[in-house]
């Protein structure tokens, strides 16, 4: 009987080899990289950046695919939707992951329909200023903000959008209120600061180190706990007295929950490898964006906490998507 139980074991095994093998190995065919924001975008870049070196690393070709629309969510509920194979990723980022739920009322659970490949890059926000207004720095923008004749108002690149939401701590933290004029992008809204329209917004670094480098800008300050190799000289909230304040553009790469873990692991695996060559990192560098690959089992913490963060915010200034 026990003889005849490891006969049957064995042909168990050999049996769910041969399926094993059976199987074509991951990937052999195209696969999409679905990015939620139109095309030109920082975000839109860093998919490009990425698209051809994966591709050879995967030994397949990864397209980027822009689905633009409702704060990210339209792109994000295609990969929800989408076979769970390994075929169609995302790019998510903070905005789409830990904002987006909590002002819009999105068509997918969002925390559960998706498998995290893992962070991969970071984007840092600066705060700024046109360069005719006569503050230097963070604290001399609240004393300005305080006089009572002060009319100052603030770009943002939408309601919602994550350097909406950074103003919008900044002001709580500050005890400062300064009204909101809302754009369509961070491209607009840079464009009213400089004419003359607002008087102060929060972008990433990547959408103003040009406008900065030129003069026409002028930083106060930096989101991120350290300071940042594109800007060396630029204090962070941190040394302009806000050791609570920290905000950046965190992005992910996503698949559809129920990928297999075999191919999420090769995929964070290749992203490490893309990420460490010297071509893509100084492409990232001329972009504003720091690279840097966590693992899967990273994600969720970290997302959560970043979750509870803007959630917090979102109900504390009841701020709404019209």
């Amino acid at each position: 009987m026990k003889k005849r139980t490891l006969v049957q074991a064995a042909i168990g095994l050999l049996s769910m080899t041969a399926v094993a093998a059976a199987q074509p190995a991951w990937p052999t065919r195209t696969v999409t990289l679905v990015v939620p924001w139109a095309p030109g975008g920082s975000q839109d870049a860093l998919g490009r950046v990425i698209a051809a070196p994966l591709s050879a690393e995967l030994g397949q070709q990864v397209v980027v695919d822009n689905r633009a629309g409702a704060t990210g969510t339209i792109g994000s509920a295609t990969v929800a939707r989408a076979r769970p194979d390994g075929y169609t990723l995302l790019m998510g980022s903070t905005s789409t992951y830990a904002m987006a739920p909590h002002l819009v009322q999105v068509p997918y659970d969002n925390d559960r329909a998706f498998a995290p490949v893992g962070h991969i890059a970071a984007m840092p926000i600066l705060m700024l200023v046109p360069a005719a207004l006569p503050v230097r720095d963070v604290a001399g923008f609240i004393a300005l903000a305080r006089q009572p004749n002060a009319r100052l108002s603030y770009a943002s690149s939408g309601t919602g959008s994550s350097t909406h939401l950074a103003t919008e701590m900044f002001l709580q933290m500050a005890g400062i209120e300064v009204p909101d004029v809302a754009y369509r992008g961070g491209g607009p809204a840079v464009q009213g600061m400089l004419t003359g329209e607002t008087q102060m917004t929060f972008q990433t670094a990547a959408t103003v180190l040009g406008l900065m480098r030129s003069g026409d800008l002028r930083a106060l300050a930096v989101a991120t706990r350290d300071r940042i190799p594109f800007t060396p000289d630029l204090p962070t909230f941190a040394e302009a007295g806000f050791p609570n304040f920290e905000v950046v553009e965190n992005i992910a790469l996503l698949a559809p929950a129920g990928t297999p873990a075999p191919i999420l692991s090769r995929l964070n695996q290749a992203m490490e490898r893309v990420m460490a060559t010297a071509e893509v990192r100084q492409r990232l560098n001329d972009l504003a964006i720091i690279p840097g690959v966590r693992s899967p089992d990273a994600f969720t913490p970290a997302a959560a906490a970043e979750s509870a963060t803007w959630r917090e915010l979102i109900r504390a200034r009841n701020i709404r998507v019209q």
